[in-house]
Formats: C-alpha cells, sequence, structure tokens
C-alpha cells in the first residue's frame, strides 16, 4: 500500500480517466489539493475518506460539475475540456447521493437527457430501462409518490438512458435504509458488470467499498493520502 502526502501516477493508454495535479480551490480553502490519479477501463474505483475529505468535490470534478483551478483531467487521452460539457456529461454519468428527479412522471424523467439532445426515447426503451432497474410498469408514476430506493433507481435509470461510458457515483446509498441500500447496490453492480462501464464511486462505508471496488483511494483534507488495492488500502478501516 502506498501511503504518502500525496501519490503520483502518470497517465496511460488504458486509463479510461485520468487526473493530474487536479485542485479545485475556493476562497482560502484547498478542496482538492494536487490529486493525479487514474482510472483503468472498466475498473471501479472506490474514494473513501471522513466528511470534508474531499470525496465529492473530486467527483463533481471529473465531469466539469466544478471548475477545477489546476490541472486538468484527461478522458480517454484526451483533455476533457476539449468535449462540450453537455457532451462531456453525456459520457461521464453522475448520480447524486440524493435522487434530485424532475416534477412530472418516471418516464419523462428518464427520457429527460436523450430529449436535451434532440433524441426521443421510444417506450418500449423506456420500460425497458426501467425494468432493468426494478421498476417495471412505472413509467406513469409521479416522481412525487416514489419511495427513496426508487427514486434513486429512477436516476439510474435515467443517467442510464444517456448510454454513458463512465459512472460517477455518489453515496448512492447512503440515504437508503439497509435493505434498500444492498438492493441499489447489487444493481449498480450488476448493471456496471453487464455494460462493462468504468466506475467511481464515493462511499464512507468501507464494507461497501470491499464488496464493490477492486482498488481504492483514500482522501485527507483534500489530497491523495493512499491508494491500491481495497483490503489493503482499507486493512484498518
Amino acid at each position: 500500500m502506498e501511503n504518502r502526502d500525496q501519490v503520483d501516477a502518470s497517465p496511460s493508454h488504458g486509463a479510461a480517466l485520468a487526473s493530474e495535479h487536479l485542485s479545485r480551490v475556493v476562497g482560502e480553502k484547498a478542496l482538492v489539493n494536487e490529486i493525479s490519479v487514474e482510472v483503468q477501463v472498466g475498473e471501479v474505483l472506490a474514494v473513501v475518506g471522513h466528511s470534508g475529505s474531499g470525496k465529492t468535490s473530486f467527483l463533481r470534478l471529473l465531469n466539469r460539475l466544478d471548475e477545477p483551478t489546476g490541472g486538468i483531467v484527461r478522458f480517454h487521452g484526451r483533455d476533457y475540456r476539449e468535449l462540450a460539457p453537455p457532451e462531456l456529461r453525456r459520457r461521464i454519468g453522475m448520480v447524486m447521493q440524493a435522487a434530485f428527479l424532475f416534477p412530472g412522471t418516471v418516464a419523462g424523467n428518464v427520457a429527460y437527457g436523450p430529449r436535451q439532445r434532440g433524441q426521443t426515447l421510444t417506450a418500449a426503451q423506456i420500460a425497458l430501462l426501467l425494468q432493468r432497474v426494478g421498476l417495471p410498469g412505472y413509467q406513469e408514476r409521479d416522481v412525487s409518490n416514489l419511495s427513496g430506493g426508487e427514486a434513486q433507481r429512477v436516476s439510474i435509470a435515467r443517467t442510464l438512458a444517456n448510454d454513458p461510458e463512465i459512472l460517477l457515483l455518489d453515496e448512492p446509498t447512503s440515504a437508503l435504509d439497509e435493505d434498500s441500500a444492498r438492493r441499489v447496490e447489487d444493481l449498480v453492480l450488476d448493471i456496471i458488470h453487464e455494460r462493462r462501464m468504468t466506475c467511481v464511486i464515493v462511499t464512507h462505508n468501507a464494507a461497501q467499498a470491499r464488496r464493490v471496488a477492486h482498488r481504492a483511494m483514500v482522501l485527507k483534507a483534500g489530497r491523495l493520502a493512499a491508494i491500491g488495492l481495497t483490503d489493503e488500502v482499507l486493512q484498518d478501516v
């Protein structure tokens, strides 16, 4: 296990996503401080750390929901600033901790992303996506009537509707009860394996990190403190 103030990694041709000295400073506070790491194609990487360590800030930089104040991110070796933000966020999809759904029906939420690009999902395509996330027949349900677990599944279906190459997950189960959390976790793992997706998941739960990720990185005060095989990095957590 590597355990230094800063762990640096040079990008390789096999990296789906790579950050190079990535930083975000707001005021006098460095939320993300000189992080260099790469995520290989098809890899699941867990990002762990205490509250305030910079986990979510780091994740948001990976698809430009926030702008870095230093360093760059490479998407398949290409500076991601060369892609228009909407295209980047389609290809690097993100599921938040809380499911922020738009008012209206489940079907309307699932169809939102493609509609923004001038594409229309058919009723059959929407039904298939909802079936895949365990919500068959939910098309016309109003999102205000969904449970927390159901809403998170709709959020996942909405992200998958954009056919992303990389999935960013920000504490996707932390707001759910234990049963719903494990169901969503299992669903996400199944989808990642089915689609051979690259995934970066932020979690405060070391046991979850061990279940889902081959490698883990630990953040402390915005810096990369350790990275390596999950069981080795988290052996004392």
